[in-house]
């Protein structure tokens, strides 16, 4: 699932793209949102919360979408071919004269008056790349609150604290020399692993690379994430690689058993990547 600084990013080109401009056409492709017209309405602005995508739009609505793993929007020149995938993937389009924006396999879609935009993002918790800034004492506050929990689980709860990923859990534990398995009443300072997180994501909203070791060169951005077998960066151990969580909710995690001490399972034996399990570079694409 992308990141918050993906889909911050991703915002940021649509809303560029779209903002301040009439819809010429709205074609939406799925059953409960089929009679939609938003043709005539002025798009305002197209803004992030957490990893969620709100484009708002003249007469009071938004329109909510989720890219979960594999969603992704699209942006064409008009008469340009669509290059997102196949037809049938297609889930929202929205035009204006300038440009085509195409969303594909997208989940959790929903048009709703912009007042009740809560009652579908109101539950998370702080969000790391908040435009009024990031209220790390209360994403604290919240990870605390369930002290029997493991801080790995902890930081990928969107509830807690909206916009870490996968990607980020894994470096930041990693940097902050902590266990995935450790329980948070065990965390020595739950607000340095929370500031770890959020500066990480913070410096790489602007850009499709994900680096966390300053370095975005190929296979050199990351120390743990993706590199399951691979070398510790910082003491030569293989990485290991488990599960963590419940199905289907499970994510695979990365660790270094040296610089990470703490409780764990036993780890995967290494296999070999998975295609197309790299960064999420590719959300919101431009052609024409």
């Amino acid at each position: 699932m992308p990141e918050g600084d993906t889909v911050w990013l991703a915002c940021k080109r649509l809303d560029a793209a779209l903002a301040g401009d009439v819809l010429t056409r709205s074609d939406f492709r799925v059953p409960q949102l089929a009679t939609a017209d938003l043709v005539g309405r002025r798009m305002l602005a197209v803004v992030p919360r957490g990893k969620h995508i709100l484009m708002r739009v003249e007469g009071g609505l938004t329109l909510h979408s989720h890219l979960r793993m594999d969603g992704s929007w699209h942006l064409h020149r008009p008469g340009v071919r669509w290059t997102g995938g196949p037809e049938h993937q297609v889930r929202v389009v929205l035009c204006t004269e300038g440009w085509d924006a195409v969303g594909y396999r997208l989940h959790d879609l929903a048009l709703v008056e912009t007042v009740r935009e809560d009652e579908l993002v109101g539950h998370l918790g702080p969000d790391v790349l908040a435009p009024s800034g990031f209220d790390a004492d209360e994403a604290v506050r919240r990870i605390s609150a369930y002290p029997d929990r493991e801080i790995g689980q902890a930081l990928l709860d969107q509830r807690n604290l909206a916009g870490v990923g996968n990607l980020y859990k894994a470096e930041t534990l990693f940097i902050e020399r902590l266990s995935p398995w450790l329980l948070v009443d065990d965390v020595p300072d739950l607000a340095s692993v929370v500031a770890t997180a959020a500066r990480l994501i913070d410096r790489n909203k602007d850009h499709w690379s994900q680096s966390t070791t300053g370095d975005p060169g190929r296979e050199r951005q990351h120390y743990v994430f993706e590199r399951g077998g691979k070398p510790c960066r910082r003491c030569g151990s293989p990485i290991a690689t488990a599960m963590q969580g419940a199905a289907p909710y499970d994510r695979i995690t990365y660790w270094c058993l040296e610089c990470q001490p703490g409780p764990h399972p036993e780890p995967l034996k290494q296999k070999r990547p998975r295609a197309g399990s790299g960064a999420y570079d590719r959300r919101v694409r431009r052609s024409g």
